[in-house]
C-alpha cells in the first residue's frame, strides 16, 4: 500500500482527505511544513505528497524545494492543494517542482484522478 502524505494546516481538509483516501493509501496527516520536512528526513519511503502552500513556520514553496533536493524523495509525486487561485502561484509551484496544482475548494474525486494520472507515469 502506497503512503499518502497530506500536509495542510486546516484540520477539516486533513480529515476529509483521510476519510476519502484511507482505503487505498497509508495516510499520514501533518499540519505544517516543518513536520513534513522532519517526516521526510526520518523516512525513506517515497510517499505521494499533497501539500498546502500557506502554512506556519515552513511554507509549501520551501517544502517543494526540500523534497526536490532530497536524495530519497526527489521523485515523489507532489500535488499542491491551495486556496491561491492566481496563475502566478500555479506557475511558481510547477516551476519549483510540483507535479500538479489543485485549487480549494476541490472535489476529492478529481484529486484522486490527478494522483492516479501522476502514478501511471512514475
Amino acid at each position: 500500500m502506497k503512503t499518502l502524505l497530506i500536509v495542510d494546516d486546516e484540520p477539516a481538509i486533513r480529515l476529509l482527505l483521510k476519510q476519502f483516501f484511507m482505503k487505498r493509501y497509508n495516510v499520514i496527516l501533518l499540519d505544517g511544513g516543518k513536520q513534513a520536512v522532519e517526516w521526510l528526513d526520518a523516512n525513506t519511503a517515497v510517499p505521494v505528497i499533497v501539500l498546502d502552500l500557506n502554512m506556519p513556520e515552513i511554507g509549501g514553496f520551501e517544502v517543494i524545494k526540500k523534497v526536490r533536493a532530497s536524495a530519497h524523495h526527489s521523485a515523489a509525486p507532489l500535488i499542491v492543494l491551495s486556496s491561491k487561485e492566481s496563475s502566478a502561484d500555479r506557475i511558481a509551484c510547477l516551476r519549483a517542482g510540483a507535479d500538479d496544482y489543485v485549487v480549494k475548494p476541490f472535489n476529492p474525486e478529481e484529486l484522486d484522478a490527478r494522483i492516479d494520472a501522476i502514478l501511471r507515469r512514475v
